[in-house]
This record gives structure tokens, sequence and C-alpha cells, in this order.
């Protein structure tokens, strides 16, 4: 749903928020205003709620505005109702870049994940170390850590593309 739907909901009580949240707003009557519910170790303001008004990220706090992702938040996908936040594979690479680790609940081995890795060197058959860097991505790529070791350059499968069911590595 887009901000519009969203924020007639709030404005009857419910709960809202985007799909990799862990928290959701909602609107409080009495301050007339969207209040954003959160964990205090995941606010700006060690707070676990904050006046829109308030938000010191302007930017960000518009670009979710501007979304049209817009859920319910309940007991089954909001973290502080008990639940799992889960996204789709766009929002798993926005989040490596910013340095998150990202797994699929879909896939079968336990403590696999993939995360951005940085500064990638290699010693060639002449036993010189070599620095990757690339014009077009420079020195990084996406590493799969799973039980057997790492391997760089993690490619991801039509499936994995298409999964809704990424989360957060704790």
């Amino acid at each position: 749903m887009n901000f519009r739907e969203a924020f007639e909901l709030m404005k009857q009580g419910k709960k809202v928020k985007l799909p990799s949240w862990g928290g959701y707003w909602y609107w409080d009557e009495e301050k007339q205003t969207v209040v954003m519910k959160c964990r205090a170790v995941d606010s700006e303001t060690g707070k676990d709620t904050l006046d829109i008004r308030e938000t010191q990220r302007v930017e960000y706090t518009l670009e979710n505005i501007l979304s049209d992702e817009w859920v319910f938040a309940d007991e089954s996908n909001t973290t502080i109702l008990g639940g799992t936040p889960t996204f789709g594979f766009g929002d798993a690479i926005k989040y490596l870049k910013r340095g998150l680790k990202v797994t699929r609940k879909g896939w079968n081995g336990k403590k696999q994940y993939i995360e951005l890795a940085s500064n990638i060197s290699y010693v060639n058959a002449g036993c010189e170390i070599v620095n990757c860097e690339h014009d077009a991505i420079g020195n990084k790529a996406i590493a799969f850590v799973g039980t057997s070791g790492v391997q760089m350059g993690w490619l991801a499968s039509q499936a994995d593309m298409l999964a809704e069911d990424w989360v957060f590595v704790d």
C-alpha cells in the first residue's frame, strides 16, 4: 500500500511499517502526530518512540514515506511484536551495501549468510599479491559465508532474486 493508505489506517488505530522494519509507525491521537516505535538500541535517540517531527534523518524518513510497500505491522512480521521482518532481494542488496549481513529463511544450511566484502586480494601463480580493482565496482564482491567456508563472488539464483524471505543475520 502507499503512504496515503497507510496514513489513513494509522488514523484508524492500525500499526504500519515497511517490510524490513523491526518496528512500526502509528498515529498518536493525543499529540496529533505519527510516532515511530522501535527498539531503543535501534533509535538515534536511544528512546523506543520518536515523534516523526523530531527525526534527525529527514531524507531517510521522506524516502520511507514515498514508498508504496507499506504493510500492516503484526506479531508475525515485526520484531518488537515478536515476529521476524522479511524483505526482497533488492532490499537485501541495499542492506549489504550498508554493511549488514543477510540470509534467506529458505536456505537449508544453518549459519549461512551473505555479506559485502571489500579490500579483496589474492596471490597469483608468481606468488605476488594482487589487489582486485574494477572500474565499475571498485574492490568489492558479495561473499557467501557457509558451513564449508567463504565463497567470494557469490551469484544469486533466480529463486534468491525473486524470494521475499530475506532476513537480517543476528
